[in-house]
């Protein structure tokens, strides 16, 4: 095997395998990323056995033919570290040592053959649908911080993707719940979908988030029973699902939450971000003290002091409820609006939030108590 790439390139495709690639693997050859070089293009893979993370760099000058597995974190180390943009040509040689070199720099890593890569090939091909991948990422960022930590509730611990239906329009509605706070989401499809409700896991999400982040364009999704395929321009990422049912959401939305609280939303983050200072671990609730038109936030930590400020709202009533100040940061960072509507009811019943600037999502976060 032999071929010439772009530093540039080979950087960005290893940069997200690292993200793939588990730290601690008992198993060498899952430390390590398949290179494959054919017809014209440099077809990269990494996996954890449960995603496979697959990227194509076209249009590269490949010499001889061939594929090889090498430590996918020394390889992107030095990759990294060689000006960017430069030509790099590898060669695999006889000791089976990739052969790395860049005007005055020579490296030779050692490698595992490319038959013990674990590979899978299954047939994706029967639900496929296409989704505008800033839709996509969309679901994702309104939802992925609501995602449970908690590992025996594993069916929590990633998002529930489902079809939706409101008023004769079809959605891809996403949502996620720690039992604290929930995020919901929806996308209004154009087509009819063949897709069963899955639970896409945390890394899987964050792995798409970061491929999102770059890509402008359609994202063709497909799924089997317990695994998911998503494919972008030059990548693919294929994900087993988590396999449980995720709660009935819908029933823990509030029905009555009457009193309605509009704020500024900058002013709003800003405030809250400021009062939680005082408290250390973030533990401590931002209480708020409503009367008409006005809400002073505190926040009271015995080991280091107080905080408070008052914020010009629009408000009808008289209420004290206190919130986790990390879980209103989190969502009144994903809003778009100008401002935040958060619907309350009791000072011990959850809130419901709302975005101005985007009908298709709510949130609603429990309160603390005391």
């Amino acid at each position: 095997m032999k071929f010439n790439a772009n530093q540039q390139d080979l950087q960005q495709a290893l940069n997200y395998c690292q993200g793939v690639i588990e730290k601690r693997s008992t198993l060498p050859i899952l430390s390590n990323i398949l290179l494959n070089a054919q017809n014209g293009n440099l077809t990269i893979t990494a996996t954890d056995l449960d995603l496979i993370f697959i990227h194509q760099i076209n249009n590269i000058e490949v010499i001889e033919e061939g594929s090889t597995t090498t430590t996918s974190s020394i390889m992107y180390d030095i990759i990294r570290k060689f000006s960017s943009g430069k030509k790099i040509n590898l060669t695999l040689n006889d000791s089976s040592k990739l052969h790395l070199e860049s005007d005055k720099s020579i490296f030779n890593l050692n490698c595992i053959s490319a038959s013990e890569f674990p590979l899978t090939d299954e047939n994706f091909n029967e639900n496929e649908f296409i989704i505008k991948s800033k839709q996509l990422l969309k679901l994702l960022n309104k939802c992925k911080f609501s995602v449970s930590n908690d590992e025996t509730r594993h069916y929590l611990s990633g998002i529930y993707f489902h079809q939706t239906e409101v008023e004769d329009k079809k959605y891809l509605t996403a949502a996620a719940t720690d039992s604290h706070r929930m995020s919901i989401s929806k996308i209004r499809l154009e087509n009819d979908i063949n897709f069963d409700p899955i639970i896409l896991p945390k890394k899987t999400i964050f792995q798409l988030c970061s491929l999102l982040d770059t890509f402008d364009g359609d994202v063709k999704i497909s799924n089997i029973k317990s695994k998911i395929k998503f494919e972008l321009n030059n990548s693919v990422l294929i994900s087993k699902l988590i396999d449980g049912k995720f709660p009935n959401y819908i029933q823990v939305i509030p029905k009555n939450n009457q009193k309605k609280l509009e704020i500024d939303l900058k002013l709003f983050l800003d405030s809250v971000d400021r009062v939680a200072s005082v408290s250390l671990d973030k533990k401590d609730g931002v209480k708020f003290n409503l009367t008409k038109d006005t809400l002073n936030l505190s926040v009271n930590n015995t080991n280091s002091g107080d905080g408070k400020e008052t914020l010009s709202v629009k408000f009808d009533h008289d209420l004290e409820i206190s919130f986790n100040s990390r879980y209103l940061i989190d969502v009144a960072s994903q809003l778009d609006g100008e401002k935040i509507e958060i619907y309350l009811n009791e000072s011990g019943s959850p809130a419901l939030i709302k975005d101005p600037g985007d009908f298709d999502s709510i949130f609603v976060v429990m309160p603390m108590k005391g």
